[in-house]
């Protein structure tokens, strides 16, 4: 695993508590983490080995869902609960398209603004996703053209209470035909014993975690024609000729059109 360093890192961020951004960037090997965040990833990696290569499943599924939608004439992203924006970013991936990178957490968002700060086509937004009206208006985005909208590893952070598919949807009604949804979600389907020691740590940080059926993750998809493969393991959907699809990983993903 990378080492992190501050020199990326505004003066005003606490780094010695854990930030659930910052503990991901370090599970794909990144550098802008801090020994907290370090600390809290080690504990969990003790508990579940797979988690670095779960976390870099999703990171690949995110690249490969922006790769094809920009091959259907996507021009424009709404990345929502971005977190950083490293180690194959959304602006990485797409780098001629327009990005606008949403997060709620304003340690995300400031050291999203820091890192992105030369880049003209990127906006990084601190903003609910829970609240699609605001976000929406924020953006920027032209609203009458096509969106590849990304909720990739976020939804899970949502509780039942905040209605997640009724998000979703509002999102879906704001949004011109030829937009996309891309979904990745955490679930303990797969392993139930160690979804649950996973969860005790994230609510630690601010975003504790709700883990959801493969039948749950696909109701967030109404009307929205999923796209073939429809709800897969991470790695099975529309995988590269190099993807590692051996290992059965915690959670789902899958792509959406919207009519």
């Amino acid at each position: 695993m990378a080492q992190g360093n501050s020199s990326w890192s505004p003066d005003e961020i606490d780094r010695d508590k854990p930030n659930a951004a910052r503990v991901y960037d370090y599970y794909l090997g990144g550098a802008h983490n801090f020994a907290a965040d370090r600390a809290m990833a080690e504990q969990a990696i003790a508990d579940w080995p797979e988690l670095p290569a779960l976390m870099r499943a999703n990171r690949a599924f995110l690249r490969r869902a922006v790769r094809f939608m920009v091959r259907c004439g996507v021009q424009q992203f709404l990345d929502l609960g971005a977190g950083l924006p490293t180690a194959g970013s959304v602006p990485e991936t797409a780098p001629s398209s327009r990005v606008v990178c949403v997060d709620i957490d304003p340690v995300a968002v400031a050291h999203g603004r820091a890192l992105l700060a030369d880049n003209p086509l990127v906006t990084v937004l601190q903003g609910d996703l829970r609240d699609p009206a605001a976000v929406l208006a924020a953006s920027g985005l032209d609203l009458s053209a096509p969106v590849g909208v990304l909720l990739v590893a976020v939804l899970h952070f949502v509780d039942d209470a905040a209605d997640p598919a009724g998000i979703v949807a509002a999102y879906r009604d704001g949004l011109a035909s030829g937009s996309m949804f891309a979904v990745t979600h955490a679930t303990a389907d797969a392993q139930p014993e160690r979804a649950a020691t996973h969860r005790q740590l994230y609510r630690r940080t601010a975003l504790p975690m709700t883990m959801r059926t493969r039948a749950e993750v696909t109701s967030l998809f109404a009307g929205l024609e999923l796209l073939p493969p429809g709800v897969v393991d991470m790695t099975h959907w529309q995988p590269d000729p190099d993807t590692d699809q051996s290992m059965r990983l915690a959670g789902y993903a899958a792509v959406g059109l919207k009519r």
